[in-house]
């Protein structure tokens, strides 16, 4: 996790709530550690939130007896408890074999259909520019969502989906090297918790063993905590989700 600039700047533009918006993540739980408050937020507030997995989370465990099978069913689970935890209307599940997605004009496809199927005023998902991202899965979908996002507006590409072309307003990306939209996530920080720790099969890989005691999920909090007031420091926000905002 790393923090914003020493000096942002404190003038951006902020994002009305949307009536509907579409997050799409490498895997279960990308969506909740990326923009987990920021949706929360939104659907408070009467947002319409879908929340798209590209991969089948079929690799995020450490263990070698863990049957893949089990996995993908275990992790399909633990992401319709985290959308609940962050009163998101609609989860889809892809079903890309995780570790194994590649950018290609498929995968593209597959993202403009979303946006044109689910209509967001705000897209949103991983940056593919990030600095040192080494995990493929991240890179392919943030590429197929920015390009995606293109084909989804204009009618000439992809006209054998039979469905009517789509702009969003804006496409926020998450763990941005140089940010310039920041979301107050103060009233939802417990929401993004919680729907974090539904993820169950991930708290060896991703959350410090949270599920292993109360020192352990309290030092995972913390963690988590620390970070969104890294995010927010530059702009006077207590705690904050940080994002690049690209306007469509």
């Amino acid at each position: 996790m790393t923090d914003l600039p020493a000096d942002p700047g404190p003038d951006f533009e902020p994002i009305p709530v949307p009536e509907r918006a579409l997050a799409i993540g490498a895997h279960p739980d990308d969506i909740e550690f990326g923009a987990g408050g920021t949706l929360a937020a939104w659907a408070q507030s009467g947002c319409h939130v879908v929340m798209a997995v590209m991969t089948d989370g079929s690799k995020g465990s450490w263990d070698p007896e863990e049957d893949p099978a089990a996995l993908v069913e275990a992790r399909a689970d633990e992401q319709g408890e985290a959308a609940a935890a962050l009163g998101a209307a609609q989860v889809v599940l892809l079903g890309n074999v995780d570790g194994e997605l590649e950018y290609s004009m498929g995968l593209r496809a597959q993202v403009a259909s979303l946006v044109r199927t689910h209509r967001p005023d705000i897209l949103i998902s991983h940056d593919p520019w990030a600095r040192y991202e080494i995990h493929p899965d991240h890179r392919a979908t943030g590429w197929a969502v920015v390009d995606g996002a293109v084909a989804a507006r204009d009618h000439l590409f992809f006209p054998d989906q039979d469905l009517e072309h789509h702009r969003p307003d804006s496409l926020l990306l998450w763990r941005a090297a140089e940010p310039d939209h920041w979301e107050d996530i103060s009233p939802t920080f417990d929401a993004k918790l919680t729907a974090l720790l539904c993820h169950t099969s991930q708290h060896q890989t991703t959350m410090g063993n949270a599920g292993s005691g109360e020192t352990e999920r309290e030092a995972f909090e913390r963690r988590l905590r620390e970070y969104a007031r890294g995010q927010g420091a530059g702009v006077g926000l207590d705690l904050a989700e940080a994002f690049k905002r690209v306007r469509l």
